[in-house]
């Protein structure tokens, strides 16, 4: 009982993060997932590929019912989805297919050092050029290449790449949130897929698992998330986002800390 209610709590977490700013929620919870899977003793040699794999899969359900809230007040611009989608699900399928392959230090220290990045990005705030657009087809695909390699490393959806490559392409705040949650439900799909491969002959994991993918902490997160999803959608276009987005990256650098302090 005592850890249902500690994945539900994470579970309560990310969900609220997923729907306030368009995360999917990943980055949040491999570091939390990973010290419970800690302390119950699960696959010492295996806790960061399945941290990483059940938030990944947990993405999956955060963003849809992020997406729906943020598609109801007309914050979702699918054309930018459709552009920018292909490129994100080639590149994080094939980093989570080369996962299983990856020492867990290596992966441990490498969500820390992207996710790092990421947080300053978000701090640093920089503002679009006037008349700024996105690129076309071409150049759309190939950033989206990129960010779904990193995001196939770090188990994200992508927003916290995504959303401040919109806003410095001119996307506006709301919008840019909403189809950073809608670009990373593929994501989320083949990067799920790529953990479960990657998954199917490793040694030593525990009952319930699907690959990497631990069943247990899965069902009961995404139970809670997808109810709190909705609650930070609606509040996101309530309160000042760039603050959030603030605090949001002052949160990640903690996490990505305690990740590359326990397995440095």
């Amino acid at each position: 009982m005592t850890w249902i209610l500690a994945y539900a709590a994470a579970g309560a977490f990310v969900g609220f993060l997923a729907g306030l700013l368009g995360i999917g929620g990943g980055m949040t919870l491999v570091p939390v997932l990973s010290a419970l899977y800690s302390a119950q003793a699960l696959a010492s040699d295996h806790i960061v590929h399945m941290a990483l794999a059940t938030a990944m899969a947990s993405v999956m359900f955060t963003s849809s019912s992020s997406v729906f809230a943020h598609h109801r007040m007309g914050a979702v611009d699918w054309s930018v989805f459709r552009r920018m989608s292909p490129g994100m699900v080639v590149g994080a399928l094939g980093s989570t297919l080369a996962s299983g392959w990856l020492p867990q230090r290596v992966l441990a220290l490498s969500f820390a050092v992207i996710v790092y990045a990421g947080a300053t990005q978000m701090l640093l705030n920089r503002k679009p050029a006037p008349g700024r657009t996105l690129p076309g087809p071409g150049p759309m695909f190939g950033i989206g290449l990129a960010i779904g390699m990193i995001c196939g490393l770090v188990s994200a959806g992508g927003a916290f790449l995504t959303v401040p490559f919109m806003l410095f392409c001119g996307v506006s705040m709301h919008r840019a949130i909403g189809t950073g949650a809608a670009v990373g439900i593929p994501v989320a799909v083949v990067g799920t897929v790529g953990y479960v491969v990657a998954g199917l002959s490793a040694p030593g994991l525990p009952d319930y698992t699907l690959g990497f993918v631990y069943l247990p902490a899965l069902a009961v997160v995404v139970a809670v998330s997808v109810l709190l999803a909705p609650v930070g959608a609606r509040l996101a276009h309530r309160m000042p986002v760039l603050t959030l987005k603030r605090v949001f990256a002052l949160l990640l650098f903690l996490l990505a800390t305690k990740m590359a302090v326990t397995y440095w």
